[in-house]
């Protein structure tokens, strides 16, 4: 299996406990990972030509990835409290 770059726990590495237990404790944080991890796939199956795409899709692609992780990021430093459950 390819490896895909942009991993959302490799780019937060200093979180990925807290990665893993928002994702467990908050379902829309865990949706939100989901979408990342989605778009992140999508966006790198476009710049390895697996499946091409127009170049106007991919910036689009790339631009709602990074919209994505500033989301995460934000969950990740505290600017979103869980849900309690």
């Amino acid at each position: 299996m390819t490896h895909v770059p942009h991993q959302i726990a490799e780019d937060f590495p200093e979180h990925v406990e807290r990665l893993h237990l928002l994702k467990i404790a908050d379902p829309r944080f865990a949706t939100l990972v989901a979408e990342y991890d989605e778009v992140n796939r999508a966006v790198y199956k476009a710049e390895t030509l697996v499946e091409p795409i127009a170049a106007a899709a991919e910036t689009e692609l790339r631009q709602r990835r990074a919209r994505l992780k500033d989301q995460i990021a934000h969950f990740l430093t505290g600017g979103m409290v869980p849900a309690q459950g």
